[in-house]
């Protein structure tokens, strides 16, 4: 049965990346287990990890939100508030799922909960250095408690254009970094990746835009991150489009980092789909064979009205005793 006052705790902590640590450290006291590891990060934050026995299988998710916090509210069947479903939801059914299987007295099995998922896979990737071993990993996220077939990659660039400040009403005797990025824009728009029979079309967003001159001055420097969901079919060819074809006269290109597109492990008799969101999943290399499947919504997550259905939550547990015995 889920703890759903524990639950409320857990979202009563603001714990937006980066200032995941008081709530591993609760979690840490509050989380009753055979075994307690911490393991430090690196930048201030802590993983977790609670263990039922030699684990085999490995239950998994993520501590950190998105901003802003919001505070939740439990009310009938339905829960509210940042990280309801994305993902601490899933830490409340993963750990109810334990605690079942340690009730019904089997062991073999783990709780892994890691920082830093939503701005580059800190924790995953500091977790993945360690010696730990597995066989079978299951990673919660928001998949309307789907099993995913297949998640698109990730691939993040930071681009600098520099311009010439001039004054506006002369833009001949100068270069707006502005008009540079309008037709960086459009060439991005213009270019043609090929379309994945499994994962369907790539798709890129850009943020972090800075340009921060006068109204009445040509930019002389503008900065963006450009991002983008990548397929099987196209990964590679985003890769050597941006880091060959884009850099040029005044416009730079970084590599921030990113990850592969991936299929994972689906069992016969649970609903499944492929899905276009990233997780820590691909950097967690210490396992043998992967799962991603948890209650709640990708259309509500990151969003001010994002909540979970308690029925998903207990349909989660379920899935999650299932996945065990299947193992």
């Amino acid at each position: 049965m889920i703890d759903y006052n524990l639950f409320e705790d857990i979202l009563g902590f603001d714990s937006t990346s980066g200032k995941e640590r008081p709530l591993a450290e609760f979690l840490s006291r509050r989380l009753k287990a055979p075994k307690v590891e911490t393991f430090e990060v690196g930048d201030g934050t802590l993983n977790l990890l609670f263990s039922w026995g030699v684990p085999k299988v490995v239950f998994c998710t993520h501590m950190d939100t998105v901003p802003p916090y919001i505070a939740p509210h439990v009310k009938d069947d339905v829960v509210t508030g940042r990280g309801s479903c994305d993902a601490k939801g899933q830490i409340i059914a993963m750990y109810t799922a334990c605690q079942e299987l340690a009730a019904s007295g089997r062991d073999g099995f783990a709780l892994l909960l890691l920082s830093g998922e939503e701005t580059g896979s800190w924790g995953a990737k500091a977790f993945a250095r360690l010696p730990f071993k597995a066989d079978l990993l299951i990673i919660g996220e928001p998949t309307e408690n789907k099993m995913v077939t297949a998640s698109k990659g990730t691939k993040a660039y930071e681009l600098v254009f520099k311009g010439e400040a001039f004054h506006s009403g002369y833009p001949q005797f100068g270069r707006s970094a502005v008009d540079m990025f309008v037709d960086f824009v459009g060439g991005l728009r213009a270019k043609a990746f090929p379309f994945d029979p499994t994962l369907g079309e790539t798709t890129v967003n850009i943020g972090k835009l800075l340009s921060d001159n006068a109204q009445n001055i040509l930019s002389p420097e503008l900065r963006c991150r450009v991002y983008f969901r990548t397929t099987f079919a196209s990964d590679a060819q985003v890769h050597e489009w941006m880091m060959n074809s884009v850099p040029g006269d005044g416009v730079s290109v970084r590599f921030v980092g990113g990850d592969i597109p991936s299929a994972y492990t689906v069992f016969e008799g649970f609903p499944s789909g492929p899905v276009a969101f990233g997780s820590d999943a691909p950097h967690l290399t210490n396992f043998r064979r992967k799962i991603i499947c948890g209650p709640g919504s990708i259309r509500f997550a990151h969003r001010d009205d994002e909540h979970v259905l308690t029925a998903d939550l207990e349909q989660a547990v379920r899935n999650y005793i299932r996945f065990f015995e299947l193992a």
